[in-house]
């Protein structure tokens, strides 16, 4: 008689073959960048980088069966749509990495070319110590920018809603930064006691109508609907925003504001009829309007 034989049992399973899996499952889900997505997947269980483990790959290494397991948790989470970086508890901002999760609002690339008018504005202040204010900081991401980028300025971060400011609070805590100041207050009342005396104000507020429903279910599942809403023409905050910088800034002092690629010309006109000097809506990397500036 034949000897008994018995199905070979699999070995673990390479970076290479996970990497695969997880490309097909959220190229099927519609994820957009699937590829980027799993490296990065593997990489927060690993502990690795993304380059770290497109290295692995290529040298045909394996990952121990709890590994491969929890890649596999993850990529079915990712799969439903729930954003990357709530599930790598992390988001990368300019040279930042940030603390993100429920509650706050993820920062988006986008949003870096935004911070930069803000940069370039506090950099070009004739002052020992210029000031900066970010109304509605969120995960502090464009204050801590700020205050990291330009170290020579004094930076509030400014935010109303108790959820998000734990995460305000939890990356300034950890950057170290002694030039930045967290601020737990409604925005209609912030900082009163430096009116008159700020150099740069920059928000990046709700601005999505409210009838709308935001394309990407990252997005509309899970961002805050206070981060994302912004009334009927999605524009109630900007209004206050405006009266706000007005009463903060020094003459000649510059607001920047985020926005959608819609709105430039109705938040041009907003703030010209605010009293606002030289109003100027400025694109984004994909060509799309994505700032506007405007002088004090």
């Amino acid at each position: 008689m034949p000897p008994e034989t018995s199905a070979a049992t699999p070995g673990p399973a390479s970076v290479r073959s996970v990497l695969d899996r997880v490309v097909a499952v959220l190229s099927a889900a519609g994820v957009p960048d699937p590829d980027v997505d799993a490296e990065l997947l593997v990489g927060h269980v690993l502990g690795v980088s993304r380059g770290r483990v497109q290295a692995l790959a290529v040298m045909g290494e394996r990952l121990e069966d709890a590994e491969a397991e929890r890649v596999r948790e993850l990529q079915e989470r990712r799969a439903a749509r729930e954003p990357l970086q709530h599930i790598t508890g992390r988001a990368a901002f300019r040279s930042l990495e940030l603390n993100v999760g429920p509650g706050v609002f993820v920062p988006r690339p986008e949003t870096e070319v935004v911070a930069q008018f803000a940069i370039d504005a506090l950099r070009s202040v004739a002052a020992p110590e210029p000031v900066a204010v970010d109304l509605g900081t969120g995960s502090g991401a464009i204050a801590l920018a700020m205050a990291t980028e330009v170290p020579h300025a004094r930076v509030f971060a400014v935010e109303n809603s108790p959820e998000a400011f734990v995460w305000t609070r939890r990356n300034v805590d950890e950057s170290g930064v002694a030039n930045l100041r967290p601020v737990f207050i409604d925005l209609a009342d912030a900082l009163p006691d430096l009116d008159g005396s700020v150099d740069v104000v920059i928000s990046n507020p709700p601005y999505v109508p409210d009838a709308a429903i935001p394309r990407d279910p990252e997005v509309r599942l899970f961002d805050p609907a206070a981060a994302l809403y912004g009334g009927p023409d999605g524009l109630d905050v900007v209004r206050t925003i405006s009266r706000v910088a007005q009463r903060l800034l020094r003459p000649g002092g510059t607001l920047v504001l985020e926005h959608g690629e819609l709105q430039g010309a109705d938040i041009r006109a907003l703030l010209t009829a605010d009293g606002w000097r030289a109003a100027a809506t400025h694109r984004d990397l994909t060509t799309r309007d994505r700032a506007t500036t405007a002088l004090r």
